[in-house]
């Protein structure tokens, strides 16, 4: 089995599996937070980020299936956001840094914009694909600046 056919392999799955880890690890918000409007109840963030991790995954996989594109810049930009993603909820909940925390998401949003224009160059379903991703992204920004603001 070629290495493109292992990576495609594990692909979807893997967005879930870097969530899940990044959740064990970040906590849970500390009591007392003071949270923006708007904010969803609790039991959403997971149920929506299954979703999104999940059509991530999917994304990825068409790309790597796509015969006319080589593992490049979509892949490549894909991992990225997926280390970032990793990343920002330790330091928005694990060690609070709520300011750093907007930088932290901000690159991260940055980075799914080009992995959505990379993968619109394989496939334009999985660009569609990473959209939600993105709004979400979006509406994390705007929740992470408010509780910066507000905290």
């Amino acid at each position: 089995m070629n290495n493109k056919k292992k990576l495609s392999f594990l692909i979807i799955p893997l967005p879930i599996l870097v969530g899940g880890l990044s959740s064990f690890l970040s906590g849970n918000m500390a009591d007392g937070t003071v949270k923006p409007p708007l904010t969803p109840p609790d039991w959403v963030f997971p149920a929506v980020w299954t979703v999104l991790y999940l059509l991530m995954g999917i994304a990825a996989y068409l790309v790597l299936k796509s015969n006319d594109y080589k593992i490049n810049d979509g892949i490549k930009y894909f991992f990225y956001q997926l280390v970032v993603n990793f990343i920002w909820p330790i330091v928005f909940f694990r060690f609070e840094m709520y300011a750093t925390a907007v930088v932290v998401l901000a690159i991260l949003i940055l980075l799914t914009i080009a992995t959505i224009c990379e993968f619109k160059k394989a496939s334009k379903t999985a660009a569609w694909l990473l959209v939600p991703y993105l709004i979400w992204l979006l509406f994390a920004l705007y929740l992470n600046i408010g509780v910066a603001v507000l905290n």
